[in-house]
């Protein structure tokens, strides 16, 4: 069997095809997984840079997506042929965040889906959205649940709020289909007026450069009724959280998903007590999330947004072209 794996201590050029033992038969609780796709985030390349040290010989990535081929004996929730996602956290059931560290999450704490198949508890998979192909719902893992607990769990966003999202990864495309699904408005920053253009084409109702605009916060905010922005989903970290505060309106909610520019801030400390806003972590999501994610996806005919697809051995070049910054929406691995 083929898996992508890692030697310590890390690096794109330490990553390499590995053939290792097949699957083993699915104990009482397990199925057995044909791994068809894949894709890769942020965490993902902390991991596989070195970054986020992990066990050498590591498996990696933690979103999959593939078809049961087996089931053990006493699995109810899974038959042969149904299509079936990975999880993040398959100890975090549902409610409150009950994870800090990422002991149990694939591709990090224990091997990924980075290979052609999988054997592992039901805990750790929900089913698929109806009617997504493969690569698409490779992507809904990460990036799908994260935003989706973003705004429609910790927000929680109403229809008619306004919503800032940045850029155009993977967790802002998603937030920005999940807000007007929902019936909100929205704002999307981006320093290229090709991908504004193509925000535009996906529902956002305003879009800022902020690279002509270094104050967009200020825009923002007068641009949401001079009031500000309900929800902002701040992606970049140190470089973006003074402006996503200015965005925001008072008692508004920013979430704080990425740490794009690094892990040091220096808040702006009097904005935060004199608008009273509400920063939160958000840390993907639970089992829960992403099984009522997959039901929202299906029922409003979302779409996920691929900018290119890699095969499996591909792995590492797949992780240079995210460096570039150039993609639009998921990078994806076909298994």
């Amino acid at each position: 069997m083929r898996a992508m794996i890692l030697d310590a201590p890390g690096g794109l050029d330490r990553i390499r095809l590995a053939q290792i033992e097949d699957a083993h038969a699915p104990s009482a609780k397990e199925v057995r997984v044909r791994m068809k796709a894949s894709c890769i985030n942020y965490h993902d390349y902390g991991v596989a840079s070195g970054r986020s040290p992990t066990e050498d010989g590591r498996i990696l990535l933690a979103d999959g997506a593939g078809i049961v081929e087996a089931v053990g004996s006493e699995v109810t929730d899974f038959e042969l042929g149904n299509a079936v996602l990975t999880c993040i956290f398959p100890q975090w059931r549902s409610g409150p965040p009950q994870v800090a560290d990422f002991s149990q999450t694939p591709g990090d704490g224990v091997n990924g889906v980075a290979r052609d198949m999988f054997t592992a508890s039901t805990d750790l998979f929900t089913r698929a959205p109806r009617g997504y192909s493969m690569t698409e719902a490779a992507t809904v893992t990460t990036a799908g649940v994260t935003a989706w607990r973003a705004l429609l769990v910790n927000g929680p966003l109403k229809a008619g709020e306004t919503v800032l999202v940045q850029g155009s990864g993977g967790v802002s495309l998603y937030a920005l289909q999940i807000a007007k699904a929902v019936g909100a408005r929205v704002i999307a920053t981006s320093s290229s007026p090709d991908k504004l253009a193509r925000l535009r084409g996906l529902g956002a109702d305003h879009v800022i450069n902020y690279r002509d605009e270094p104050e967009w916060g200020r825009l923002a905010y007068e641009w949401a009724g001079g009031k500000g922005a309900d929800h902002v989903i701040d992606v970049g970290g140190p470089a973006t959280l003074p402006q996503s505060i200015e965005a925001v309106k008072i008692g508004g909610h920013v979430a704080m998903i990425g740490i794009l520019s690094g892990t040091e801030a220096a808040i702006p400390m009097i904005p935060v007590f004199a608008k009273q806003v509400r920063l939160q972590g958000c840390l993907n999501g639970s089992w829960q999330d992403q099984s009522d994610l997959v039901e929202f996806l299906a029922t409003n005919e979302i779409r996920p947004i691929i900018d290119r697809s890699f095969r499996l051995e591909e792995l590492a070049n797949a992780f240079r072209y995210e460096e570039s910054g150039a993609h639009f929406g998921k990078i994806v691995l076909e298994i």
